[in-house]
Parts: C-alpha cells; structure tokens; sequence
C-alpha cells in the first residue's frame, strides 16, 4: 500500500472523483470547498502515478498543483515528492542581494541542449564573471515544447523538456555548490492561453477584464482566499521545496487586487516568516512599470515591503545615449541629463511628464532612507531585447567600446546590476520572440498578432520573425564558440575584470545615494560618475576628447582601439572614442 494524499480545492463541484489509473475514486467534501482522499491508495505498479481530477462528470484535468506533467498540460498529472532529492547545500547559507549581480537566463536557449543538466555545467563560467545570483525565466509547464515561459497553466510543475522538477533540484544543488543563488521568475498576473484548467474546480479567475497577455486572477472577490493561497503556496514552494533563494514577480502592476491587504504585502510577510524559520535570506523583487517606490518600502512605513524592484529607466537612458534612438518610450531619455538623474536618482520619471505615456508618471525616491540596491538594473534583458521586432541585441548596433561602456555603467553604477545570458561576450545571436502552440489557430493568431503590434509601432513587418517557426528558437540559442573569439573574449575578460572590481573597492557597492556624484558635457558626448574616490570616465562620442578628470591612478580601461586613454595631462584624460576608464 502506498499512502498518498490526494486533495483539490472545487467549491462548487457537486461531486469530485481522482481518476488513478484503470480506477475512479469517489473524494470527500470538506466544509471549505475541498475535496480529498486520504486514505491509502494500493499504487499502480512501482513509483509515481499518473492521475486527474473529475468534476461533475466532466474530466479528467490536470492536478492544479501538480508537480509534474510528463504528457503536456492536457494530459494526467504525475506525482512527485520533493523530499526524495538528497540535498548537497548543506552548507548553503543564502546570499543577500545587497552587492550582488544578477544573470538572466532563459533555460531553452542558455545551451544547445536546452535542459538544466546543460545549464549546470556552465556555472563554473557564472562564477567566472562574478555571478551572484542566477535568475532563471519562468519554467513552470506550458502547452509546447518552446516558449518564453509566460504562457505558464500549471505553475506547481516544472517543463519536463527542461529536465522536470527533479533536474531543478539538481540545478540549484549545483549553483549552490558555486557560491550562486538562484532566483526564479514567477508569473502571477495571468494564464497562459491554452491548458488553463482553473475554471472547471473553482473561481480562480476575475470577473473582471483580463490583461493583454490573459486572464487575470480573482484576487480580491468572492471566494478569493482560496486564489490568493494558491499563489502564496507556489511561491513558498519554490523557496523551500526547491531551496530557491528568491522569486522575481512578473508585472506586479497587473495584479488586480483592492484589499486591505495587498497580495503583495501578504507573500511578503509570508516569505519573511519563512526565511526566519530556515536561517537564511529570501528576496522578493518586482517587476513594475508604476516607478512605485512604495513597492519597495518597509511595512514600517506603510510600504509593501518587497526587497527590489526592476527599475526599466535605467536601461532606456543607457539604451538611448548608446543608440540614439529615441522613438516610443525613447523619447523622454535624450542623452546624458537624463542618464545622469537616472544614476542619481534611481528613476527618471518621478513625478515627472512622461510624453510616452501621456501623462504624469512615477513617485520620487527618498534618497535619504533608500538604498539603491533595491534597484535592479540592465542595459539589456528579455524584455528589452526579446520585444523588439527582430529581437537583436546591442551588439548588432553597437561596437565593443560601446558595449563595454553599457557594462562599465551597469557593473560599477549604484544599483543592483542584472546581465543577460551572453552579453557578457557581446554575443551577436539575437533572443526573438518564440511560441510552439500546438494549436494552429492559436499558432497563427500569435503570429498575426506579433506582426501587427509591431506595424502599429512604425516597425517594418518584414523584419518579424514568425514566433511559430522552429527556426526563431534555434536562432535564439547562445553560441558558447563566440566567447572564445578574439574581441568576444576581449570583452569576456573586461566583465571579468569589473566583476573582480566591485569585490575589491567598496565605493561601487556603496548603497547610499549621496555617495554618487555625476557630471557631463552633452554637446563633447562624456560624462564622469563618481562613486566615493572611484571615478568612473566615459566617452560616448566618436572622437577623441579631453575629459576633466582629477588625480587618480587608472584601473580598469577599455576602448574600441587599442587604447582608451590616448594622453595624460594634468587633471584631465584625452580619451579615445567609445571608451571607459576607471580612476581610484
């Protein structure tokens, strides 16, 4: 006999059978809605099981809480126990985000493979650049083979074509083994558009409109609680059961929620209660387009009390002083005024105009009482290069003076830098938007729709790669060869060589706002950060110029030619075009 529990939560289900196997098995109704089974179960034959709920006659569906789904989202849930792993983290005591870096990585395209075993092997190159935290997109199971990983149904289990949840343990064993934490991107905004079925066990869903990427949750109506324990769960889940050491909470922006106590608010006092009982850090950072710094404010002072928040204006000033472009949400952040408030503000639009958006945008920061680590920054992400219309990165617009000065401002500016899988060799692979819907109406709607968003936006449609094409996701697969070629490794070893400098100059991971002074000369194209007695020295322009620099011995340096600092005289650096220095 093989004791298993078998639960689900149908408030509105007259009658609920656990399909297991050959058999059908009547569960009994509790008085809050669930249904359950927990008596023993004689197993069908040895090890997991295969099994579904049905509602009212209607059925078998996936286990919402499902920990595996061998057979796709449609098929019959497996079970799984967590507690089978045998942890080698031991000794594993957490990392805190403050002084830390970041590295997104998107499991399908970070190797050829594709899986977390694949993944695991390259954690030594993580360690390598200095990596802190490795922040994995979403992973949970999603109608497909290939996806961004947003169109997640079943956020209990883990994509078996990454491994399934068993490889996930053994990914975060192997980053743990690294001196590396493992954040993971949770989506709780919305559903993906086929497999969600939420609706046949209960109210999971707002009555309310949905977002634009689908339905939204029931967060705050009738029979709500229920919905809101279901996230909570997840999130506690991943953090204990998988000893992720951090979630980043998609769009937090879009969670439709008007109670007293903000969704957000509970999971943080519920992850901080967690993260005192196994004695070790657990960060929650948001993703939010509000420049909302209330995000980020202890409860203390009536803030919700997450650790971070991204802070996307960082990388639309550094995007636009690099490029120049400045249409769409560019358009406000002409270089360097605005670069510069953004280094010393942390947002751009606080309180301000915003032209994009018609209207006033955004909250200032209290500089006095908020550290800025509790920024996330980048000068490119998924979003940022995965949402453009050929998904290309910086570096098919840029030289690799100009990536190295997007590094230089990222590794060595006030906030918590974030880097994208391959930027760090200025990878020439681009990261395009991919989907393998299995529905050919859905298939086609995808990439109809993709076509027009972009014409709308002034885009060439020509240039848009079909999602649905297998070509876009092998296209989008890093080419580890890259980083061993001569000006790929070049850059490789000057973000090495910044990593190792913000371990060994404690101006760079100051988190005080006053500590950071900034000066430019917009119409000579160079601006100078300062960092306590750390100047960071920046020519953006095409042509030598002379920068007023101050005393200082030269550290770090990197140019497109082979030398950046082409003259030094007396308080001042002739610096080379496309070059960054740095002065202690």
């Amino acid at each position: 006999m093989n004791d298993q529990k078998f639960a689900v939560w149908a408030p509105d289900a007259c009658a609920v059978q656990l399909q297991l196997g050959p058999r059908r098995l009547e569960l009994a109704a509790r008085d809050d809605g669930w249904w359950e089974l927990s008596a023993s179960v004689p197993p069908v034959g040895a090890g997991a099981m295969d099994y579904g709920f049905i509602v009212d006659g209607s059925g078998p569906f996936p286990d919402p809480r499902a920990r595996r789904q061998p057979g796709g989202v449609h098929a019959l849930s497996r079970t799984f126990d967590p507690a089978d792993h045998i942890w080698q983290d031991t000794d594993w005591t957490g990392r805190q985000l403050a002084g830390a870096i970041i590295y997104e990585l998107h499991v399908g395209t970070f190797t050829p493979e594709g899986t977390f075993e694949a993944a695991a092997c390259r954690v030594d190159h993580l360690q390598s650049i200095g990596v802190d935290f490795v922040e994995l997109l979403p992973v949970n199971a999603f109608n497909g083979t290939h996806n961004w990983g947003y169109d997640g149904v079943l956020w209990y289990a883990v994509h078996e074509g990454y491994g399934g949840p068993a490889a996930y343990q053994s990914f975060v064993d192997a980053c743990h083994r690294h001196g590396i934490g493992v954040i993971q991107d949770v989506v709780y905004n919305h559903l993906g558009p086929s497999g969600n079925y939420l609706p046949q066990f209960g109210p999971y869903l707002s009555e309310a409109a949905g977002n634009t990427w689908g339905s939204a949750l029931n967060l705050d109506g009738p029979n709500s609680d229920p919905v809101r324990r279901y996230i909570l769960d997840n999130a506690l889940m991943w953090l204990s059961d998988y000893h992720v050491d951090g979630l980043r909470l998609d769009a937090v922006h879009a969670l439709r929620d008007t109670s007293a106590t903000h969704l957000l608010e509970q999971l943080a006092v519920e992850v901080g209660a967690l993260s005192a009982k196994i004695g070790r850090p657990l960060t929650l950072i948001a993703e939010s387009d509000l420049n909302d710094p209330r995000l980020i404010t202890s409860r203390e002072a009536n803030g919700y009390g997450l650790d971070a928040q991204w802070s996307d204006d960082f990388h639309h000033a550094v995007h636009v002083a690099l490029t120049g472009e400045t249409a769409g949400y560019y358009a406000d952040f002409e270089p360097l005024d605005a670069l510069a408030k953004v280094i010393t503000h942390g947002f751009f639009h606080d309180g301000t105009y915003s032209s994009f958006r018609e209207r006033t945008h955004g909250r200032r920061i209290d500089r006095e009482r908020m550290p800025t680590w509790r920024l996330v920054v980048a000068s490119q992400n998924h979003d940022q290069i995965g949402n453009r219309a050929a998904g290309d990165r910086l570096s098919a617009q840029l030289d690799v003076g100009q990536l190295a000065i997007a590094a230089a401002l990222t590794l060595l500016g006030p906030y918590t830098p974030m880097l994208f899988m391959g930027e760090e060799w200025g990878a020439t692979t681009p990261w395009q938007f991919f989907t393998s819907h299995p529905e050919p109406e859905l298939g086609a709607a995808t990439a109809t729709g993709r076509i027009n968003e972009f014409a709308r936006m002034g885009w060439d449609p020509q240039i848009v790669p079909d999602p649905q094409d297998p070509a876009t996701f092998e296209r989008s697969k890093l080419d580890w060869s890259e980083a061993d070629e001569t000006e790929h490794a070049r850059l490789l070893g000057f973000y090495r060589e910044l990593a190792s400098f913000r371990r060994s100059y404690p101006d760079v991971t100051d988190p005080r706002f006053d500590q950071i002074a900034v000066e430019f000369d917009a119409a000579e194209g160079w601006l100078r950060v300062h960092r306590g007695s750390t100047k960071v020295v920046i020519n953006f322009g095409e042509r030598s110029v002379r920068v007023p620099a101050g005393r200082g011995e030269v550290v770090l340096s990197f140019a497109t030619g082979p030398d950046a600092v082409q003259d030094r005289l007396p308080n001042a650096l002739q610096l080379a075009p496309h070059s960054v220095v740095v002065l202690v």
